[in-house]
């Protein structure tokens, strides 16, 4: 249902707790009057008065009228914050004062989604805005603006920020930073005066990404404390940010960073910037929720079981052996894998890193009769095939590139310095789409490929066209096109986003793949801390996570079984060991860690995500409850020794209180040993939902580097 409102209007939207009141008075740009908790049914006596309750008193030595935060801040409103717009046209036109022209909105049928469209003009500046907010069923909120030149010459677009106000309640940020191998590292600050502004110019993610960043009241944890969030749908340079201004106004925000002139419109045209989205919660897991709720709602979201795979990368490495993987294939189908994956190292010149990439032709000398006996020896077993790509790349000592060293990204004509032996390949170059496209679909259709792992190994450094001009939003846009070709072309292929492990985490790249790459890093006490906290942007479903080899292949750190694979578990599981070296009790253990994912999967990818606050930072406890709260799975994870001997109780959060649970813990082979049982494990372990969130039960005594699930059932 759409209705036409006059622009000037005030809309309350409303959906899964959350209310979003906008005021469109006066033809102006929307402002957020209120973005937070749900506020019932207001008339529209009940909003004027809302509006007039946050207009400030002017104060000495500031403007004469009540600043008004639209959500593209305007200057000329008095807003000396980060502005909405910035761009000029030869240095004119660069502080535009839009009216607006309609306000249209929009309920979708059979949903409680709600979309605000408002298109705006600025006669004098010759530019049009359209702006989109949405309230989803999960109550996100979601804005994005487009920007057209509607006069005649040139105008340059430097920035288009999106931006919601937040209450003076709020003054701590939560984010993250990271590095190769150690991704999503939370890091707190307060909020004070001036920008938080957290920068992406990597032209990906970036594995330091700020991914979602949060400012709430100070103290808030997993269970509650109101935060209001943002993240910017991109995969390339962007921005995050969060403002407070010397008149205590606070915003987060953010948009695609956009490289100098790298957006030009002429007359007509039109830059459209990336989905912000907004999430407010009482907590930070309500907070992660939303996300996962509006994910699962998508179409596209994977809805089949998320098949237990083997990655042979850490196996293997370059050196591709039919019988050797013949015989590891056939030993992860007797274990129960359900997908087998090829990684690097199987098309031409590619025995290394240093060469090869671009060359998308099976290498004839390792492969003499193709990759089909592989192929059909493993569909054979049983399982999906799958095979490693990185299309975004080129390798100088390649045919591609002495074919072609015109589609080599580049600026003023001098290559960038190499990132891992290898440079960009510039698909915003037609011919250069034109020939990936083709290769991958010729390979895919050959061998009937079920997924491929699509890597990204370096950030775009100095990358631009071969006349010069900044290339990374061309490139991004390029890259969303060539995997929405192949998922057209191929129904029901899946594609995986690596980048160097985690370097290409968010909403703008997980609308064309099924899931993510977290991290090169597969050592389960770094995974403890990665895993947990990309799920503060997606669900355990979308999130590569394997089971190493028992010596880490990145940090040399050895784990026993029970740990890896009891870290992995949570996550769409795999595995990424060469099995010839495993002992008969390692493979037997695994056999059953194994069956214990594929009878926990449908509740662990669609089950809520419960993170309990902890006071002792040597334990993890996290998991998933169901929808109905009938069951759900915990899992306590010991990282290093305490300075206690007994941690004390420990409890599962979000149960029905007046449900009677069983508890069972899970111990599988050596994941018993170093486990010391408290007492009420040799009891009937039945506890009410209350009881097990507000009191808890004992923890049992582990040694460090130990993780221990728990199955809750209801009983009666």
């Amino acid at each position: 249902m759409t209705q036409h409102a006059q622009p000037d209007a005030l809309i309350h939207l409303t959906a899964a707790g959350v209310s979003l009141v906008l005021d469109c008075m006066d033809g102006q740009l929307p402002a957020v009057v209120h973005w937070g908790a749900a506020l019932g049914d207001l008339s529209t006596e009940d909003l004027r008065a809302l509006v007039t309750s946050g207009l400030e008193p002017v104060v000495s030595n500031a403007v004469d009228v009540p600043i008004r935060v639209a959500v593209l801040p305007e200057p000329h409103a008095g807003w000396s914050g980060k502005p909405g717009i910035s761009g000029h046209r030869d240095g004119r036109d660069w502080s535009p004062k839009f009216t607006t022209t309609s306000v249209d909105t929009t309920t979708d049928a059979g949903d409680t989604t709600s979309t605000v469209v408002v298109e705006a003009a600025d006669t004098t500046a010759q530019l049009a805005v359209r702006i989109e907010i949405e309230l989803t069923a999960a109550g996100l909120v979601r804005a994005r603006a487009a920007v057209t030149n509607t006069g005649g010459g040139t105008y340059t677009v430097d920035d288009v920020t999106v931006a919601l106000p937040i209450p003076s309640r709020a003054r701590e940020v939560l984010d993250f930073a990271g590095r190769w191998g150690k991704e999503r590292t939370p890091q707190r600050s307060e909020l004070v005066v001036g920008i938080h502004e957290r920068e992406g110019r990597k032209g990906r993610t970036g594995a330091d990404a700020a991914t979602v960043l949060s400012v709430g009241v100070p103290g808030f944890g997993f269970a509650q404390g109101e935060v209001w969030g943002v993240h910017t749908a991109w995969s390339g340079n962007h921005r995050h940010h969060a403002e407070r201004l010397f008149n205590g106004k606070q915003v987060v925000g953010g948009g695609e960073l956009l490289l100098p002139g790298e957006v030009r419109l002429g007359t007509g045209e039109t830059y459209q910037g990336p989905w912000v989205y907004g999430a407010y919660a009482d907590g930070l897991d309500a907070q992660a929720r939303r996300f996962h709720t509006h994910l699962r709602s998508r179409p596209q979201h994977p809805t089949s079981i998320r098949p237990m795979t083997i990655n042979v990368w850490e196996a293997v490495y370059f050196d591709h052996d039919l019988a050797r993987l013949t015989d590891l294939a056939d030993r992860a189908a007797r274990l129960g894998v359900e997908r087998f994956v090829l990684d690097d190292g199987w098309f031409r010149h590619r025995r290394n890193d240093f060469a090869g990439l671009g060359d998308w032709y099976v290498d004839e000398g390792v492969w003499p009769d193709g990759l089909t006996p592989l192929v059909e020896h493993v569909r054979a077993a049983g399982m999906q095939f799958g095979l490693w790509f990185e299309p975004e790349m080129i390798n100088e000592d390649s045919d591609l590139a002495r074919a072609h060293p015109e589609w080599v990204m580049q600026a003023d004509g001098r290559l960038p310095i190499r990132s891992r032996h290898q440079q960009v390949l510039n698909l915003a170059i037609p011919e250069a789409f034109a020939y990936v496209l083709e290769r991958m679909t010729s390979i895919i259709a050959e061998y009937r490929i079920d997924y491929v792992k699509w890597d990204h190994n370096r950030d775009l450094v100095e990358a631009g066209f071969p006349g010069g001009g900044a290339a990374v939003h061309e490139q991004t846009l390029a890259a969303y096109r060539l995997m929405a070709a192949l998922k057209d072309r191929f129904p029901g292929f899946e594609i995986e986003s690596c980048s160097s492990g985690g370097a290409r985490v968010d909403l703008g790249v997980i609308e064309h793949t099924d899931r993510v790459w977290v991290s090169d890093c597969i050592d389960p006490l770094e995974r403890q801390q990665m895993n947990r906290w990309t799920m503060q942007l997606l669900p355990a479903e979308l999130l590569g996570s394997h089971i190493a080899s028992g010596v880490n292949h990145t940090t040399g750190r050895w784990h026993d079984l029970s740990f890896r694979a009891g870290t992995a578990l949570f996550g769409h599981l795999g595995i990424e060991w060469d099995l010839a070296k495993a002992t008969e009790t390692e493979l037997r253990d695994l056999a059953e860690w194994i069956a214990l994912y594929k009878d926990t999967r449908p509740l662990l990818h669609g089950g809520d995500l419960v993170r309990v606050d902890q006071v002792d930072p040597t334990q993890n406890v996290y998991g998933v409850v169901s929808p109905d709260r009938r069951e759900a799975t915990f899992f306590l994870a010991s990282l290093a020794s305490s300075e206690v001997s007994l941690r004390g109780r420990i409890t599962f959060r979000d149960l029905d209180p007046d449900t009677r649970y069983r508890v069972d813990p899970v111990l599988i082979g050596t994941g018993a040993d170093g486990v010391r049982e408290p007492v009420w494990w040799s009891g009937e372990r039945v506890f009410t939902g209350r009881v097990l969130t507000t009191v808890g039960v004992e923890a049992p005594a582990t040694n460090a580097e130990r993780v221990v699930p728990f199955r809750l059932t209801a009983v009666g």
